[in-house]
């Protein structure tokens, strides 16, 4: 299994959070392991848009297309960009290593409250 580097950057820009992953791990749980603001109330099922992020636009190319459900998902998110993804549904691989993605500014983890 390789090592994925991924960048999470902070809703202002200000603050950048590197963070070590395995191949096959999520981006939602990683996120979550390093303390980044990302709810996942529904636990990776698709039924919110709580881990919503915004991923560089030089990496959203490397992801799969997003799926129908995703996209309907993504529709309620706030503050959606064109590259916008759920955390709960990027799969790391090595072809992601380096990936970088923002938190968005109407992100509010509720669970850490």
């Amino acid at each position: 299994m390789s090592a994925i580097t991924v960048h999470f950057v902070s809703s202002d820009g200000e603050k950048t959070v590197t963070a070590q992953a395995k191949e096959g791990d999520d981006l939602l749980t990683v996120a979550q392991i390093h303390d980044q603001p990302l709810e996942g109330t529904c636990e990776g099922q698709m039924a919110c848009s709580t881990c919503h992020v915004i991923v560089e636009a030089a990496d959203f190319g490397k992801l799969p297309e997003a799926s129908e459900m995703e996209e309907d998902m993504l529709d309620l998110a706030a503050g959606v960009r064109r590259t916008s993804r759920l955390a709960c549904q990027i799969t790391l691989t090595p072809e992601l290593d380096g990936l970088t993605v923002q938190i968005p500014a109407d992100s509010h983890n509720m669970q850490g409250i």
